[in-house]
């Protein structure tokens, strides 16, 4: 029989692991108190089998064509988003584990990327075209821009999430 000590050792590799990845407390009696995201990532991590099944190739079009409307990308059916941009923990079809994904700065890169570049012939096209005040272009063209921002970012986080999705590249933690 194991005494107390080696059963402990045998559990600290995860342990640390959770820990770090969750920023939990790893209690005097060994017990981990941690945060959803913890516990989804140590759930992922015991439950990954050698299965041929498990390591098949993901469509990359096709998770990030179903992130793009804002569905589960492995089944399609679920909400990858609750509210506005924060990316649900588990599909409510299929129970993947959405929130493991992080896109971090990547669609809002992308996303600043993609206004700037349209933003250089809109401005160009209506200062010539509409001959307006300078102060008034700047005005609507502000507008415009902060609303094809917000509509352009949820998009995009969608489509990376997807991305993240069939790349298997999950958070592993600081």
């Amino acid at each position: 029989m194991r005494s107390g000590y080696q059963r402990t050792r045998r559990k600290l590799p995860l342990l640390r692991l959770a820990n770090t990845f969750s920023g939990g407390a790893l209690s005097a009696d060994g017990d981990l108190s941690m945060s959803v995201e913890g516990a989804l990532f140590i759930s992922y991590v015991l439950n990954m089998s050698d299965e041929p099944s498990d390591l098949s190739p993901r469509s990359n079009k096709e998770a990030m064509r179903r992130g793009l409307l804002a569905r589960c990308p492995h089944c399609g059916e679920g909400k990858l988003f609750d509210g506005y941009l924060t990316v649900v923990q588990k599909c409510s079809s299929c129970e993947e584990p959405l929130g493991l994904y992080r896109a971090a700065d990547a669609p809002a890169f992308i996303t600043m990327s993609i206004i700037g570049l349209l933003l250089i012939p809109v401005l160009g096209f209506g200062f010539v075209a509409f001959r307006a005040d300078p102060l008034t272009l700047a005005l609507v063209v502000t507008a415009i821009v902060g609303a094809l921002t917000l509509v352009v970012l949820r998009l995009v986080k969608g489509a990376f999430v997807g991305f993240l999705w069939a790349q298997r590249e999950i958070d592993r933690g600081a």
